[in-house]
């Protein structure tokens, strides 16, 4: 696919990560565990759930974090998603963010919107942001383009 075949938002999704997860992804988190994979471009949508203040606490969080607003319901950045694998059993760990079992999602190119943009709708697998949404972020990240989700 050239990059004058993506029409629209074609090129990148969306995914909802729940809160803290999603800012530590904007802080050094380098794997997001799922069970299904995939590649390409994404919006970084925080979830609305509340966060569980336990979580908080936890010393690899805490540091992710530090400085930052848990925003919810709001797309808070852009990451690129470069590979996807599953730990083979018996060796080391490939992050200390990857939990043992699931997919492990590699990301990379991660980008901080200095605005976060309210939305409320969102899922937990890939969803296709309308192009309102995606010109939102541009306006913040004018350098991402179509052409990049086939870099």
């Amino acid at each position: 696919m050239s990059a004058a075949e993506l029409e629209g938002s074609d090129w990148i999704r969306g995914i909802t990560v729940c809160q803290p997860w999603a800012t530590c992804i904007l802080g050094g988190k380098d794997i997001e565990n799922r069970p299904w994979s995939w590649r390409g471009w994404f919006l970084l949508h925080a979830g609305q759930a509340r966060t569980d203040p336990a979580l908080l606490r936890d010393p690899l969080v805490a540091t992710a974090i530090r400085g930052r607003e848990l925003h919810r319901g709001a797309v808070i950045g852009v990451a690129r998603l470069t590979g996807c694998h599953q730990d083979t059993a018996g060796t080391p760990s490939c992050s200390l963010w990857a939990r043992p079992g699931d997919h492990h999602l590699v990301l990379a190119d991660v980008q901080e919107l200095a605005l976060p943009i309210p939305w409320r709708r969102g899922q937990l697998g890939p969803w296709r942001p309308p192009q309102d949404l995606v010109d939102q972020v541009l306006l913040q990240l004018p350098r991402l383009h179509a052409s990049e989700a086939l870099s």
